[in-house]
This record gives C-alpha cells, structure tokens and sequence, in this order.
C-alpha cells in the first residue's frame, strides 16, 4: 500500500474503498526511509502512536471529521504535546503540554501529526541550511537548496511523506520552500491562524503556513484551522468562504520590467514571462506596478524594530546560551544589542510612511503576481555566502506582512533548465480566497506532477454554487464587472465573485450618454429583446445596503431575470437616461461592446502612424 496518494481527496477516496488507516502509516514510515534524508525531521512519531492517535478518531467520517487520518508535520517551532519543541536548537528544548491552537484544531478535524520538522533555526532564515542538525535535501535536485525557514515541512510534502504541514512564515519561510519543491505555500492573512504555541520570531508579523500538494488542500487546511483565538492578541476573525470560482477578469499587478531582479538567472526571469504569458491566457489584465517602494519596505525587516523583536523573542535564552546558536543566527538575531529604542521607532515609521503611500497601489488592481524566488541556489553557494544568497531569496516576499497582505506560492510548470519555478499571487488582508482561486487555475493550467512524487494532480469537477448563507446576489452588467473600472467598488465592500451569467432575452442595452465613467443601461422591454452577459456577486446585507446608497441617476436596483429562470437584484436605468443613449445590444454584453472600442481605437492608432 506504499503507492497510497496522499493529496486529501485520492487518501479519502482509498479510506472509502476500505483501505485501513494502519496502511498509510506504513506507507509514511516507508517513504521516510526512501527518502533516506535524517534532516527532515527532528522527531518523528513512532507506528504505534499513529495507531494510537488513529483509533482515537472512530470509523472513517469525513463529514464531522473534514481531515480524517489526514497524515501532517509540523514545524519544529510550533508546539505538538508529547513531542519536544526546539526551534532547531537542542539546548533550547521544551516538552509543551499542550498542542498549539492551530495544531489543536486540525486533530479536532481528524489529522494525524507524523512529526516535527527541521528549520532554519529560531526561524530565522529563507535558505533552509541554518540548522544544527543535518540539513534537509531539496526534493527535487539536492545540490540545491531547500528553502526557509520551513525546509523540512516544504520537503516532507513534496516527497509524499505527508498530505500537508505547517510552517511559518514571518519573511517568507512558507512561500520559498514551497516555490523552490514544487509544492503549494499559502501564507495567510496575518492573524487568520492563531500564533498561540508558537515560538516567536517576529511576534507583530508571524503567521502559520501551509504547505500542500494542491491548493485545495491548502485551502482546505486553512478553512479548518482559521479562527480568531483569545489566546493570541494579534489574531483576528477572517472570513474564510468556500473555495469558488474566480472572477472572470482580473487585473493582476506585476513589478515593472526595469524593477524586476532575477540576479542573472535568465532561466527564472524566462520562467516568470512564460507564467505571465499563462496568466493572460487566463483571462487576466497585466498591469506594470512600479516596485521600489515594495523592495524598500521589504529592507525595513532586517533593520531597527523587527531584528529587535527577534532579540526581545529569544533574549533571556540567548543572554545564557548564546554559543549555542548557529553562527549565523547569532550574528544576525545578536545584531539588536546595537540598536535603540529610537531605531526601532524610526523603523515603525518608515513602514507606516510605506504602508501609506502604497495603500492606493495595492487598492488599484484585485492581486499581484511575483516571482516566488528570484533565483535557485546551490547548497555550496549559500554556505559560502549565507548572508548575500538569503537576503536575494526574500526579494519578493519580505515586504509583504509588512504590508498586512495575503499570498499563495504555486508552481507554474519547469524552468527550461528542468529545475522547479513558481509565482506567489498577494492581495490585501482577507483576500486569501481570490488568490486561492486563481492559484488553483494557475497550477491546474501547469500539468506539473505534484512534487517530487510523479504523481499527476487529480482531477477537478468544476467549482459550483457556494452553500446558502445570509449573503445577498447582485447582478451587475457594466462597469462594475470584474476587470472593469469600478469593479474596486464591489471588492472594498468585501464583495465576492459568484458566477457569469446571462439575462433572460427579456432585455435592451444601451451606451449611456455624458457618463464621467462609461456605463451601459439596461432596460426590460415588452418585446424585441435579447439576453445580455452579466456577473452575480454576492454582498452582505450591510455592504448591498451601502452599495445600494450611493448609486447615481440614472442607474437603479431593480429585479433582473436570469436566463436559467433564477432572479436577483441588480442594475437597472430609468427610461429618461435613456436620451442620447445607443442602443447596443447587438453586441450581447458591455464587455464585449467595450472590446470593439478597444480594437476600434487601436485600428485609428495604426493608421495615423501609418499616415
């Protein structure tokens, strides 16, 4: 039973069939042998404990138990009971009492802890190799590094050895070691997972990650363990909606050609133009984002208050134990003793200084995408220069819960020198779900295997409608569309993309006259009329109430039918705005009429240059 799949959905589908929970823990300690890699873990639960901690969960139930004898590792920086934590210092070992809060929440849910994993020690790290103990392999070439701090979690899942594991991810140690396995990395909304029972690196910015075979899985695992926690004073209440279909169109901000740093690695800078060339293919709207502003907030992490905060985390062990450290951990977390209280402000307000000026920024398009890592390095490369290589691996993701912004590493497909490539998709805070549900097109579009297992990714029935909650459609036709000028309106209110869709033929649109922002009108007649594209977003009561408020004459809300015989609210115009208005319903829909204009206007562009 060693060729047992571990992405969620194949190990449940194998539990149903009656394949016994004492095969897959066979099949874990089995490919931890294969592996023959001793820097994966630091412990490593025995076959009776896992058969222990199976028997407490009852007959297979994936319905009160989501993550039934789901098999998972942990980060060895976050509290397991029974099972020691050190943040990959010995000398600085705790046996806890009790399970981390998230930890807590995912056995609830019927996973099953296999171990503790190797980090960067005290997490402080991107590169994987600062660590006491032997250094994780790279799952895919182990000349390479393997990122992290998270490397032995990022390593256990791209090997098959677990369905998923947490990490953390202060700087990016849960989206390089993902991006560098070809494996899924979702760093959350800081705050979404509770930090209680972890030890700090950066208490203000930290937060749990996770890594996974697929983004549903991640996903998945991030629905169950997310919850505001008491225990934790900077966690926060997320809302975490069912994965859903993503908007249409998307506009996606990319760092400007002239601000794009891949350090000579033309292979990651060719990957990366193949993943955007992927992303228009999707549908999606590119739109060059200036990006040294982001690179100079990202600067911020590694001077004044965040290295401080890294010294305050291990002070009174340190002031002991200090030569029991990693060389470079020492250097860098004993760095703080030069700095004063008033570097530290100085650095709170240049971030806030940031935080201000790229508001608008991150307001102006619905995500980014990055490159997850400018560049691979040999193991050799970052020993000999361990400062320089780790400080180029985080530039694309050290600024980024600086700036209070969600993301999720996916791979995108192979580099032409064979070797992993991956982007990181980042939105505002709360905004996990969009990037999940473009991150699952991306990688479904990739037909990568899922990470060093061959295995091929499984396959998806289309995303359907979500359960009923207290959430209120609304059917927009014009320039509230996704991708569309004002569709910021409906994502600032915490707006969530449903499904396209088409009216009845019951319909007439119309190019409405004197609009500062061009918009359509559409209008129910009597006869001669036809169906007409539209989008239905879903709303809280209180955002459809404030939306509602501020539209203008001569637009209005009214109730459209759908041309699957549903109804909802959604805009409509007044008979009187119809004056000077065109009629153009021949073109079936405002997105399509705006695209003729498009190629009308670049047409007239081509001749006058021709003229």
């Amino acid at each position: 039973m060693s060729d047992i799949r571990f992405d969620i959905g194949s190990l449940h589908a194998a539990y149903a069939s009656g394949v016994p929970v004492a095969a897959m823990i066979d099949a874990v300690h089995a490919r931890v042998e294969a592996a023959d890699d001793p820097g994966i873990f630091i412990h490593l639960a025995d076959k009776a404990d896992l058969l222990a901690q199976a028997k407490k969960l009852g007959p297979f139930n994936p319905v009160t138990k989501p993550l039934w004898g789901v098999p998972f590792a942990v980060k060895d920086n976050i509290d397991v009971a029974g099972m020691p934590t050190t943040a990959a210092c010995a000398e600085y070992a705790y046996m806890p009492e009790k399970d981390a809060t998230v930890v807590a929440r995912l056995r609830a849910a019927g996973a099953l802890v296999v171990g503790k994993t190797n980090l960067d020690q005290f997490a402080t790290g991107l590169v994987g190799v600062r660590t006491p103990y032997p250094i994780p392999r790279n799952a895919v070439d182990a000349s390479l590094v393997p990122g992290g701090s998270s490397s032995g979690s990022a390593v256990a899942t791209a090997r098959g050895i677990v369905s998923f594991a947490l990490g953390t991810d202060t700087a990016g140690s849960g989206r390089i070691p993902a991006g560098l396995n070809n494996i899924v990395g979702l760093k959350p909304t800081v705050g979404a997972l509770s930090a209680a029972g972890v030890v700090p690196a950066c208490r203000t910015l930290d937060c749990i990650s996770v890594f996974a075979l697929t983004v549903d899985d991640a996903y998945a695992v991030f629905g169950v363990a997310a919850a505001k926690d008491a225990a934790d004073a900077y966690s926060r209440a997320i809302k975490v909606p069912a994965l859903a279909a993503r908007p249409p169109m998307l506009s996606v901000g990319v760092p400007a050609k002239a601000d794009l740093k891949f350090f000579g690695d033309t292979s990651m800078q060719a990957g990366f133009e193949a993943a955007l060339a992927l992303l228009e293919k999707l549908g999606c709207r590119l739109v060059e984002i200036p990006f040294a502003d982001f690179y100079a907030a990202a600067n911020l992490l590694y001077e004044g208050a965040w290295v401080a905060e890294r010294f305050a985390a291990v002070r009174d062990f340190m002031e002991v134990n200090e030569a029991a450290m990693h060389p470079v951990t020492r250097k860098i977390i004993g760095g703080a003793r030069s700095l004063s209280a008033a570097d530290a402000f100085k650095g709170l307000y240049a971030l806030q200084d940031y935080k201000a000026k790229l508001a608008s920024v991150i307001a102006s398009v619905d995500l980014f995408c990055v490159p997850t890592a400018p560049t691979h390095y040999a193991l050799d490369a970052v020993l000999a220069d361990p400062i320089t290589t780790n400080s180029r691996l985080g530039t694309y993701t050290n600024f980024v819960n600086l700036l209070d912004m969600c993301g999720i590493a996916v791979p995108t497909g192979k580099r032409d020198d064979g070797l992993p490539m991956s982007v990181t998709l980042l939105a505002a805070a709360g905004r996990d779900d969009l990037t999940a549900a473009l991150a699952r097109d991306i990688h479904a579009a990739s037909g990568l295997v899922l990470g060093a297992t061959g295995w091929q990714q499984p396959g998806h029935a289309p995303i359907g409608e979500c359960a009923p909650d207290e959430m209120i459609d609304l059917v927009v036709v014009g320039a509230h569309l996704s991708g569309m000028p004002l569709n910021g309106q409906l994502s600032q209110l915490g707006a969530r993309f449903s499904r396209a869709a088409k009216t009845s033929a019951a319909y007439r649109l119309y190019a409405l006259a004197g609009q500062s922002v061009p918009k359509p009108g559409l209008i129910r007649v009597a006869e001669g009329g036809s169906a007409v594209e539209v989008e239905v977003w879903r709303l809280s009561a209180d955002a459809f109430g404030r939306f509602v408020a501020a539209i203008p004459p001569p637009l209005g809300i009214g109730t459209i039918e759908l041309e699957d015989g549903s109804s909802a609210k959604g805009f409509l115009v007044e008979t009187a705005g119809l004056s000077g208005a065109s009629d153009i319903s021949s073109f079936g829909g405002w997105r399509r009429f705006v695209g003729s204009r498009d190629l009308a206007d670049q047409g007239d562009q081509r001749a006058k240059k021709v003229l």
